[in-house]
């Protein structure tokens, strides 16, 4: 009789049959069935809801039978087998060996990843490794009654998957979008979707450019062992561009070193050979230590924008030590500079930049001890060097043709705060530091030059806060902070403190020089006041206003900075953000008598659907920053979700004062659970004579659910 989902669970190795279904004594297989039936000593018969589970491999079928004899199993369909690794099969019919390492499937399908599907008249399975589809497609698009055919497709005459290799073999491949054939390939090797890296090509990439025009780059991966692999990239135009990169990785124990490069020749420096050579690394050293280096060689100055690898026009090649612990902060680093920025009378000079540069930095944090609060001290060498012997003093900004410069600093500071009556905060800081200069070849700065600065702050802080009946919080705060700094009478050329910025960050600073070489003197005093609104819906608003009043102008700052004269610009900054994602900033730097000197504008957005960031940005021209005329620049970067698998994407700089766009992208990616396809047009617009105005245009088809990490999209979908 039938019985009601009766579990029958077999220890088959404690059966007659066991000799064949478990190979050693510790591989045991179960059966679960609605009903069981054993005939002698060789059959078995089960029906209804039948589950075998055997070394990780779980087997479902309407019914199975077995025969000792034979050692195989007969299955009825539906069936469907999961093996370990979460790859599955389904068929219709089935006669498999015991260990179901081999046999037949008909009218089978297999899921490898839950990403790749196979689709086959029959599969059959040998020795536990290899799976062979006859007339197969394959396909990791969505596929149902209301979109029967897949996006894209291979066909073949058939299919072989070896599963040790995790790859996939297709004798007489035809590739089809939408089904319609596109290519023909007689032997394709392709890895499986459980496979990160292997051999062969990966995704091509069309590029169209004004200078080289039409070309194909086409990557071919090759892995050189678990730890090392290099990437050959042949690349050639309809102008006559050929070109060859490189790109070697390699992973040890303690860290990973990629190297890369290329040589090209093209019409656009005839005769001549162009490429880069860029190398990067890091890796983790004893005591807690990292190091890391980078460098970048370039034939030419126009070579990495003309073949689309960087904008960058000032290459810096280093090696660094670093290590970072709670309390401390230790840095070692080597610098090289090589300039190939066009200045417009020429490539910028790199005998009078600095062009070697090393750097040592050890910061410690510690309690103040007796004094209470916290205190630091900070240790810093610096020393840069330029291949110039000119000693003359010929430049706009007080910088000498050949100046070579060393410097050694030590600074402790310290600070503490205290809780007075009413709920104010008050401080009390201060900071010390003894600096020694080495000049050579410079007419004005020549020897060794020390000095002795110090400051010290009384600062006192008032925060308000209140509720209002719509349930919205507000803090407002007063700050005025009492700074003295008297002037220490040392002239030190400033080379690493020329670009300040005055903001709310460094409103309540002892100083606001970037670098070390300039210190900010005099007495001054700083107020400022905030008010922040917390709304109970999540965004919030805040204002803030600040100045800075000296008793005497020190003249070290440009007019420019906003912190020049004896008394500085007014600093508005205001802000708001939401929960959804949208954020607004604005700072101003505003004159009594001239008016507006700095503006910035920034608004970000970003949601699921769409993204935008732009900023605006004004400054006035000043010669003491190397800046002629004024700066007004616009900035977009954005985004939009242009369907369910549709994204467009739009950035651009435009230059206001000179009224022209600087540079223009356009982007439209479509993805899906298959499919990635990516079209981009870019302009750059330059007035440099070395690198010419160019357009580009890309465009990159994945075929996602092979081997690899490419992040699929939204699935078509088969709703009706």
């Amino acid at each position: 009789m039938r019985l009601s989902r009766l579990i029958a669970t077999l220890l088959i190795s404690a059966l007659p049959l066991a000799a064949p279904l478990a190979l050693r004594a510790q591989d045991m297989a179960s059966l679960q069935a609605d009903i069981v039936t054993v005939t002698g000593d060789s059959l078995l018969h089960a029906t209804g809801g039948v589950e075998l589970r055997y070394r990780g491999q779980i087997l479902r079928a309407a019914g199975l039978r077995y025969d000792r004899g034979a050692e195989k199993l007969e299955l009825d369909g539906p069936i469907t087998v999961t093996d370990a690794e979460g790859n599955l099969i389904t068929a219709e019919a089935a006669t498999l060996s015991a260990d179901l390492t081999e046999g037949l499937m008909t009218s089978a399908r297999i899921v490898l990843d839950r990403r790749m599907q196979i689709a086959a008249r029959q599969i059959w399975r040998s020795e536990g490794r290899y799976t062979q589809l006859t007339d197969s497609v394959a396909s990791s698009c969505e596929v149902c009654a209301i979109s029967p055919t897949p996006l894209w497709e291979i066909r073949a005459r058939r299919v072989i998957h070896d599963q040790v290799e995790r790859q996939l073999w297709f004798d007489g491949a035809q590739l089809r979008f939408v089904g319609i054939p596109v290519a023909y390939i007689p032997q394709l090797r392709m890895p499986d979707p459980t496979l990160d890296r292997a051999t062969g090509f990966l995704s091509p990439r069309l590029r169209t450019t004004s200078e080289l025009g039409t070309g194909l780059k086409l990557p071919y991966f090759i892995t050189l062992g678990p730890s090392r692999d290099l990437t050959v990239t042949p690349y050639l135009s309809t102008q006559s561009a050929q070109s060859l990169e490189l790109t070697y990785r390699q992973a040890f124990q303690t860290g990973t070193v990629e190297i890369s490069g290329a040589t090209s020749r093209d019409r656009i420096r005839p005769g001549e050979d162009r490429g880069y050579l860029a190398a990067k690394g890091s890796f983790a050293l004893p005591d807690g230590f990292t190091l890391s280096f980078s460098g970048l060689a370039v034939s030419d100055p126009s070579y990495l924008v003309d073949y689309g690898i960087s904008d960058t026009d000032r290459i810096e090649s280093r090696i660094e030590a670093t290590r970072t612990r709670r309390n401390e902060y230790i840095s070692g680093r080597l610098s090289a500079f090589r300039s190939i920025r066009d200045t417009g009378n020429g490539i910028e000079s790199n005998a009078t930049l600095p062009t070697l540069v090393g750097d040592f930095t050890w910061h410690r944090r510690f309690s103040g001890g007796p004094l209470g609060g916290e205190a630091g001290m900070k240790f810093q060498t610096h020393s840069h060097y330029r291949a110039s012997d000119d000693p003359r003093d010929t430049d706009a900004d007080g910088i000498a043709d050949g100046r070579d410069l060393s410097r050694m600093s030590l600074r402790l500071d310290w600070r503490r705060n205290w809780i007075i009556g009413p709920g104010l905060v008050g401080t009390v800081m201060g900071e010390g530091s003894a600096d020694i200069y080495s000049i050579r070849q410079d007419a004005v700065y020549q020897g060794t030059i020390s000095r002795l600065h110090g400051a010290a702050a009384a600062e006192l802080r008032w925060p308000w806060v209140g509720s209002t009946a719509d349930g919205a919080s507000h803090v407002i705060e007063p700050v005025v902070q009492f700074v003295a700094a008297p002037s220490d009478n040392a002239d030190i050329p400033n080379e690493d403190s020329a670009l300040v910025e005055f903001d709310e960050g460094n409103l309540f600073s002892l100083g606001r020089f970037s670098g070390s070489d300039a210190r900010e003197e005099g007495n001054r005093v700083n107020v400022g006041l905030s008010w922040t609104r917390f709304d109970p819906a999540g965004w919030s608003l805040a204002f803030a206003a600040g100045r800075v009043f000296r008793t005497s102008d020190e003249g070290q700052f440009s007019a420019a900075s906003g912190l020049d004269g004896a008394t500085s610009d007014w600093l508005l900054a205001s802000q708001v953000s939401f929960p959804e994602g949208l954020s607004a900033t604005g700072r101003l730097l505003v004159d009594d008598v001239d008016g507006l000197s700095k503006a910035e504008l920034r608004l970000d957005m970003d949601r699921a659907e769409f993204g935008l960031s732009t900023s605006y940005v004004w400054v006035q021209a000043d010669a003491a920053e190397n800046r002629a005329t004024d700066t007004e620049e616009l900035f977009l970067d954005g985004r939009h979700g242009l369907g369910r698998n549709w994204t467009g994407r739009v950035s651009g700089r435009y230059d206001m004062e000179a009224d022209r766009l600087n540079r223009g992208d356009l982007g439209l990616e479509f993805r899906n659970e298959c499919l990635r396809v990516d079209l981009s047009l870019s302009r750059r617009f330059t007035t440099s004579t070395s690198v010419k105005p160019t357009t580009n245009v890309g465009v990159s088809v994945d075929l996602l659910g092979f081997g690899g990490s490419a992040k699929a999209g939204p699935a078509r979908g088969c709703r009706g």
